[in-house]
């Protein structure tokens, strides 16, 4: 069953990029609240992302931390993340230069690479969930706290 997204009258501020500013918050609701506050195409990219990551691993773990929503495992960390920008929605694999293949965009941080999608919304899903499940598996990422 498709997750709704539903539009409150009571909007949050978009940030630069029209990144939603989001209150921190852990489980599915902020999360929720995030991608029905993303602008125009990027809700269903927003949307896609989200619906992608919890087909691939079910059990993980929601929280919105930095204006950002976060993914992770109970007890084992933060694997990814996404953010809205300009011309993108970016995802961002903590562990990312331990998949195989690696996901196209380097990072300035040791382990981290990133997918952007613009507004075509153009993305390889299957390798998408292979990204997701395999990051699932590793340690989470450094220094952004437990799930």
């Amino acid at each position: 069953m498709a997750k709704k997204f539903s539009k409150s009258s009571a909007k949050p501020r978009l940030l630069s990029g029209g990144n939603p500013q989001i209150a921190r918050g852990d489980g599915d609701a902020p999360v929720a609240a995030y991608i029905a506050a993303l602008p125009d195409w990027k809700q269903d990219i927003g949307a896609r992302i989200d619906r992608a990551i919890m087909e691939a691993v079910p059990h993980a773990k929601k929280a919105v931390k930095w204006n950002s929503p976060f993914y992770g495992i109970e007890g084992h960390g933060w694997f990814l993340a996404m953010h809205a920008f300009a011309k993108y929605m970016k995802v961002t694999f903590f562990r990312g230069t331990s998949l195989d293949p690696p996901p196209p965009i380097a990072s300035k941080v040791a382990e981290v690479r990133y997918l952007h999608i613009d507004e075509s919304g153009e993305f390889d899903v299957e390798c998408f969930k292979r990204w997701v499940k395999a990051s699932s598996k590793l340690p989470g990422g450094e220094g952004l706290g437990p799930c």
